[in-house]
């Protein structure tokens, strides 16, 4: 049964850092119990007791590869075993390696697929189960981006944005397979966010010239910082979006909105 004591569970994987860590403490401000699932478990750690000076009751930190199901069915167990079964999910995992499609290698290629795409439908496969074994009507928000909708001038993004797009369908079959349960399905699309991930393939001395451009760009004037879009998967983990599924929740700025041409 989902643990009344404690306050509701949301686990949430690449929870270390960025926006999924950024989660993690609002989650905890309101008094989530939270589970922290990062491939970095020390960062998993450091988030988790964060959390829990943030004021969740009880905040978990877990090492979890998302790409290998035995270490999310693993995590996910540990996570129910503390915390009760889940009311929320994030999936969140992700990574962002670079490169043209003629010249991305068939690993690299892999890699991305599994960790981002693979690694949602992990992360949802073992959180349904739970939530589905105890009855719990809750909410799952998968991480996609406005690349799952138009591709980016700067290039060299196709199996990145190839994942996004996957992970939008996923959310839209989910929505329509669970409602009858009560499961809300939805995805964030955070546009440019001042994270670890966003520099990933930009050498240091392009960084500072890339937030001028970007400043420039983004209809609102700045980059987002993670709890920009935190905030709205906060929304979409709540009461307050409650018939509210299979949709996005576009938090990009207004980047999407904008045409790519001044007439």
């Amino acid at each position: 049964m989902e643990s009344k004591s404690l306050g509701r569970a949301i686990v949430i994987t690449g929870g270390g850092g960025g926006i999924g860590r950024a989660t993690a403490m609002l989650c905890a401000r309101r008094g989530d119990c939270v589970a922290v699932l990062d491939i970095d478990g020390d960062a998993a750690g450091q988030a988790a007791n964060d959390a829990m000076a943030a004021g969740s009751p009880l905040a978990l930190g877990l090492s979890c590869d998302v790409s290998v199901e035995e270490q999310v069915e693993t995590a996910f167990s540990e996570a129910q075993s503390r915390l009760g079964a889940p009311y929320g999910v994030f999936a969140n995992a992700g990574i962002d390696v670079g490169g043209f499609i003629h010249e991305l290698p068939l690993e690299r290629w892999n890699h991305v697929i599994g960790t981002n795409l693979t690694g949602v439908f992990l992360t949802c496969k073992h959180g349904l189960r739970q939530m589905l074994a105890a009855g719990v009507a809750g909410s799952i928000v998968c991480a996609s981006s406005p690349c799952g909708f138009v591709a980016l001038p700067v290039g060299g993004v196709g199996a990145y944005s190839a994942t996004k797009g996957g992970i939008s369908a996923l959310t839209r079959c989910m929505a329509i397979d669970y409602a009858k349960f009560g499961i809300r399905v939805n995805a964030i699309a955070p546009g440019a966010t001042e994270t670890g991930m966003m520099w990933n393939n930009v050498s240091s001395d392009e960084i500072a010239r890339m937030r001028i451009q970007l400043d420039k760009d983004i209809p609102l004037g700045r980059l987002a910082q993670p709890d920009d879009p935190a905030r709205a998967v906060l929304w979409l983990l709540s009461d307050e979006s409650a018939y509210v599924t299979g949709s996005h929740l576009v938090c990009d700025g207004g980047i999407l909105a904008k045409a790519s041409n001044t007439i």
